[in-house]
């Protein structure tokens, strides 16, 4: 029987990825690195600040990568603002919650992030577990966030279904054993399915959800 639904943030939630590209931007433009959407689709979207800066910037240290990161961040809650939740958020949650399913949160982002962003969008106390990269040795692509909210959550993967839009996302949340679906709100339907999503939706309105969830509900 299904007793949680695990999101992903960024993405999934929110479409907040143009005010990550605008904040990436910001802070590395005076580095000459140029943001567009083949990087951030590339070399950002579900990867961890380590990988990225490690990435983008190479030829500084690790120390300088943290100070990037940091300011990245800052920049983002500064820029992010007006951010609404993604299409049919909150009949799902509704939906969710009176039904007893418990809703959890995972997240590359760090806790000062989500934090934020589930303030602005009106969330925050919906999530009854929330794991952020500073829960965890190891972020997405790992599935260990994923295995570490299954933990606090009190229940196996089959108990649980998740909503990812990244590649890495995906990959923790099949790797962790959970049935998932891929959120096409920055990558194609084929990007999610090549890496695992069970199935694909643009928001969640969609109607194979609904259908899928109340045939799961009742398994």
């Amino acid at each position: 029987m299904l007793k949680a639904l695990i999101f992903d943030m960024d993405g999934t939630l929110v479409h907040s990825d143009p005010v990550h590209l605008l904040a990436f931007a910001e802070v590395l433009g005076p580095e000459g690195v140029v943001i567009d959407d083949v990087v951030f689709r590339n070399s950002i979207i579900g990867h961890t600040n380590e990988s990225i800066f490690a990435t983008l910037l190479p030829d500084h240290s690790v120390s300088e990568h943290e100070e990037f990161a940091r300011r990245k961040e800052a920049a983002f809650r500064r820029l992010a603002t007006d951010l609404k939740p993604l299409d049919g958020l909150g009949k799902l949650l509704d939906w969710a919650d009176e039904r007893d399913i418990r809703i959890a949160l995972v997240t590359n982002a760090p806790i000062l992030n989500a934090t934020h962003m589930l303030d602005i969008i009106g969330v925050t106390k919906r999530f009854a577990v929330t794991v952020t990269i500073e829960d965890v040795a190891r972020g997405k692509p790992d599935p260990l966030p994923y295995l570490t909210a299954l933990e606090r959550l009190g229940i196996g993967a089959g108990e649980a279904v998740a909503f990812e839009d990244s590649p890495s996302g995906m990959k923790a949340a099949k790797g962790a054993g959970l049935y998932s679906f891929g959120m096409l709100t920055g990558l194609t339907a084929e990007d999610m399915t090549s890496v695992g999503a069970d199935c694909t939706i643009t928001d969640f309105h969609d109607q194979g959800l609904w259908d899928f969830l109340e045939k799961r509900l009742h398994a």
